[in-house]
């Protein structure tokens, strides 16, 4: 057997599986993926909720396409000539928060000028506030999503003119 091969069967240490866990926690990491031998393990944590109520939240906009046609398609089609433009993305899922505490004013505002290192927003998960840079230069033309909301990976945040 080679140093890489786990004896099939063998079960799971629990004790080093919490620790990976806590390790997790500790660095903020959610993702962890382990390769030993044919063994894959891909560990996430945070919540999972947050994928399965994005679907959901979605569902009544195709009731309303079957019950009133006409109202969505208008949206739909006013939409692409207002996206143009790169876009700002969540580089991770959580909530989102326009300014650093409910005290305070947002990050920016319609209009605001922003450069690759500005802080634009905050997406919290599992209680680890995490600042977003913008990571492009220009102005903001669009905020995509509201104060509290919750985001997805890679959704749209913001749309920028680089102009």
């Amino acid at each position: 057997m080679a140093k890489n091969e786990v004896p099939k069967g063998e079960p799971f240490d629990l004790e080093k599986l919490q620790t990976l866990f806590e390790m997790m926690e500790k660095h903020g990491l959610t993702e962890v993926n382990l390769k030993r031998g044919e063994e894959t393990w891909k560990l996430r944590r945070g919540p999972q909720e947050t994928y399965s109520m994005v679907p959901a939240a979605s569902m009544p906009h195709p009731v309303q396409h079957h019950a009133a046609p006409a109202p969505p398609v208008a949206p739909q089609e006013a939409a692409p000539a207002v996206e143009s433009g790169p876009v700002i993305k969540s580089p991770t899922v959580g909530t989102f928060y326009a300014s650093p505490s409910p005290e305070d004013p947002p990050f920016l505002s319609i209009g605001s000028k922003v450069s690759a290192e500005t802080i634009v927003c905050i997406v919290e998960a599992m209680k680890v506030f995490n600042q977003i840079p913008a990571e492009i230069n220009g102005t903001i033309t669009e905020i995509l999503v509201k104060d509290g909301e919750a985001v997805e990976f890679g959704q749209p945040l913001f749309r920028v003119s680089q102009g």
